[in-house]
């Protein structure tokens, strides 16, 4: 996947789906609450993509692909609404990668510490590879001792989109992409158990899932992992990242290597009126059964632009079961989140 993009792309969206656009917010700013208790989307109008949230006490730490010079760009809030900008995360990479190209970063609370697992360009390999970083707060500085990456799967295109899980029973796991639509290879979804400090990999890789409905045009990536009640749900994106037909997906899984079967035959939240190619979404899963999917999207009049770029995006998740429901993308005044 291309994080970056130089050509607004023309799309066309169908009249009379999603919510009709309410005025925007100015660039750079958080939700504008239009009613006490209410919040507005997009929560953050500036460029933030691949987001991923990592709540640390009361605080949620928001982390997203480059951006405005920094490496790992950083948001904090206290309410999942209103948003503060904050450092570069990850002010310099790991000896083993070439600057700029930082993509899709997540972080993991490990035993009293914290480890950001992200992609950067692999001065050996030549292709985008999974590194990982460690810091004492979830702010960072985080630094990245390793001289070669994590996972780099040169031979399939490069692996991109980490996703760190814990399972119920403490294991840790991590999840990528293969970027094989980079270069003519396969995709797959992969997973793989983490050691107990979540800085190396164990056992051997597991392909999950791959790319074979025609929604999903030439790749899945993104890969989330959750755990719902007895189910294990992996949520994923697909096709082109920078047009309106991206979108989310997800599989349950017997366990989290699998195995994983695809259940969406359409993206779970379509491209609207005021929101196009909702993805790379992350799911956070609140104590009390409450959830909230986080995601990016364009603003549909400025689809592959620099300005404003992928906004984010917050909408409540809820369940049947195993099946994730979430609405549309509505910018119309909603209830804020109960924490």
């Amino acid at each position: 996947m291309r994080r970056f993009a130089t050509a607004v792309v023309a799309i066309t969206i169908l009249a009379g789906c999603g919510s009709a656009a309410s005025p925007p917010h100015p660039a750079g700013t958080t939700s504008r609450s239009a009613l006490a208790g209410s919040y507005v989307n997009p929560v953050w109008t500036s460029d933030f993509p691949d987001p991923a949230v990592l709540r640390v006490g009361s605080a949620f730490h928001a982390y997203a692909t480059q951006g405005g010079g920094k490496n790992v760009q950083t948001l904090t809030s206290m309410d999942l609404v209103h948003w503060k900008a904050g450092g570069d995360a990850l002010p310099t990479v790991g000896s083993w990668a070439a600057a700029g190209n930082t993509w899709a970063p997540e972080v993991i609370a490990v035993g009293g510490r914290y480890v950001l697992y992200y992609v950067a360009h692999a001065n050996r390999a030549g292709k985008q590879c999974i590194g990982r970083a460690v810091a004492s707060s979830p702010a960072g500085p985080f630094r990245d001792t390793a001289s070669t990456p994590l996972v780099c799967q040169a031979a399939l295109g490069g692996s991109i989109d980490p996703n760190p899980f814990r399972g119920p029973d403490g294991s840790l796991y991590l999840y990528w992409k293969n970027d094989g639509n980079c270069c003519g290879q396969p995709v797959h979804l992969w997973g793989q158990r983490l050691s107990a400090d979540g800085m190396r990999l164990s056992g051997r890789p597991v392909a999950l899932m791959t790319n074979d409905q025609v929604w999903q045009g030439n790749l899945v990536e993104a890969p989330e992992m959750v755990a719902h009640g007895s189910a294990f749900v992996l949520f994923y994106s697909a096709n082109d990242y920078a047009s309106a037909l991206y979108g989310i997906g997800y599989a349950t899984c017997r366990a989290p290597l699998g195995p994983c079967t695809d259940r969406s035959r359409k993206s779970i939240i379509a491209s609207n009126v005021v929101a196009a190619g909702p993805g790379h979404c992350f799911p956070l899963l609140l104590p009390g059964g409450r959830s909230y999917l986080l995601y990016h999207a364009w603003p549909p009049e400025a689809v592959g632009s620099q300005s404003p770029g992928r906004q984010l995006w917050l909408e409540p998740l809820t369940w049947r079961g195993d099946v994730p429901v979430v609405h549309a993308s509505q910018a119309t005044p909603q209830p804020a989140p109960k924490l």
